[in-house]
C-alpha cells in the first residue's frame, strides 16, 4: 500500500507541547507525512501541581521545522470560546484552512470523590470537555464550508468507571457522547468525528503517580506515546472509513470499544419481583472480556498526595 500522507492538509493538535506527550507524538507524525501543523499548548497550568517540567509548543514546532516539516506554535487556552477561536484563527491565517482537529489537551487529577474539591472537578469539565467543544465549534463552520473535516477527540478507558477518577472519567465520558453526536451531524457534511482512547507514558501520567509506582514504571518502559499516534493519524486521514467510533491504541495494540445492549427481557406486565426473579436474563449476553467495576480499582497505583484547589 502506498504511504498515506497529509500534503496540503492543515492540522491543529492541542496539548502538544509536552515531552513526552501524546500531542507531541501526534503532531510529529502528521508533520512527517506532509501536514501543516499548529502545535498548541499553554505551557504550564498554575493550578496543576506536580507536573514535571514545562511544555513548550514552540519547542515542538521548531522540532518539526528542523525535520523539514511545516509548523507554528500557539499558546492560547482551549478552555474558552475566545481561546479556541484564536487557535483556529492561527491555522487559517498561517495555512489557509483547518482540515484536521486533534483534541488532546486535558488535565487529570486522581483523588477520592469525597476529597476532590468542586473547583478541581469543574476544571476537568472546563478543559477536557468544554475545551474540545470550543475547538470543534470554532472549526466546524470552516469544515462545513469545505465539505471536509476530520476531528479526533481523546477519550479514556476511565470513562467506564475508575475509582478515584470520577472527574476525569466524567469529562471523558461526556467527550465520547459529544463525539457520537458530532459524528451523526457531520455525516452529511463530509466531517468525520471519532475518538481515540490511548495509553502511554506522558507528563500527565507522571504527575499522578509516585516514581516507585509499578504501573508508572511499566508505562515508562513499555508505552511510548508514539505507539498511539498511528491510530490517531489514520482516523484523521481522508481514507478513514468510519465516524462515531472509539478506537483504543495502547502500546502497539489497537482495538475498537463500543457500547452494547443485552437481549434482556420483554414483559409489559413486569413488576419489581419479576426483575428480581429474571435479573440474570436482563444481564445475560455480556461481551467477552467485559470488565466489572472491581477491575477498575486504582488503590495500588501509588498515587501522589492530593492537594486540592479551592
Amino acid at each position: 500500500m502506498s504511504e498515506l500522507r497529509f500534503d496540503g492538509r492543515t492540522a491543529v493538535v492541542t496539548g502538544a507541547g509536552g515531552n513526552p506527550s501524546l500531542g507531541r507524538a501526534h503532531a510529529l507524525l502528521l508533520a512527517s507525512r506532509g501536514a501543516n501543523v499548529v502545535v498548541n499548548d499553554i505551557g504550564s497550568d498554575p493550578e496543576m501541581k506536580g507536573y514535571p517540567g514545562t511544555a513548550s509548543a514552540e519547542a515542538v514546532a521548531a522540532e518539526i521545522r528542523a525535520a523539514g516539516g511545516k509548523a507554528i506554535a500557539d499558546s492560547h487556552s482551549v478552555a474558552s470560546e475566545e481561546g479556541a477561536a484564536a487557535i483556529i484563527g492561527c491555522a487559517l491565517e498561517e495555512f489557509g484552512s483547518i482540515d484536521i482537529l486533534i483534541n488532546n489537551a486535558a488535565i487529570s487529577i486522581t483523588a477520592p470523590f469525597d476529597v476532590m474539591t468542586p473547583r478541581d472537578f469543574a476544571r476537568h469539565i472546563e478543559i477536557n470537555l468544554m475545551g474540545a467543544y470550543y475547538m470543534a465549534h470554532a472549526a466546524w463552520p470552516h469544515m462545513k464550508s469545505a465539505s471536509y473535516g476530520r476531528i479526533v477527540n481523546t477519550t479514556s478507558s476511565s470513562m467506564t468507571g475508575f475509582s478515584a477518577q470520577a472527574a476525569y472519567g466524567t469529562s471523558k465520558g461526556g467527550l465520547w457522547s459529544l463525539t457520537r453526536a458530532l459524528a451523526a451531524e457531520g455525516a452529511a457534511l463530509g466531517i468525520k468525528v471519532n475518538a481515540i482512547s490511548p495509553g502511554a507514558f506522558t507528563r500527565l501520567v507522571a504527575s499522578m503517580m509516585e516514581e516507585t509506582s509499578p504501573l508508572l514504571q511499566h508505562s515508562k518502559a513499555n508505552l511510548p506515546p508514539e505507539l498511539s499516534s498511528p491510530a490517531v493519524a489514520f482516523l484523521a486521514h481522508e481514507l478513514c472509513p468510519v465516524t462515531g467510533e472509539c478506537i483504543d491504541s495502547v502500546g502497539g495494540e489497537v482495538w475498537r470499544s463500543y457500547m452494547a445492549r443485552t437481549p434482556g427481557i420483554a414483559d409489559r406486565e413486569h413488576t419489581i419481583e419479576t426483575l428480581a426473579e429474571r435479573w440474570d436474563e436482563v444481564m445475560a449476553g455480556a461481551c467477552e472480556g467485559e470488565l466489572g467495576i472491581a477491575s477498575f480499582d486504582t488503590s495500588d497505583w501509588q498515587l501522589k498526595p492530593y492537594v486540592g484547589n479551592e
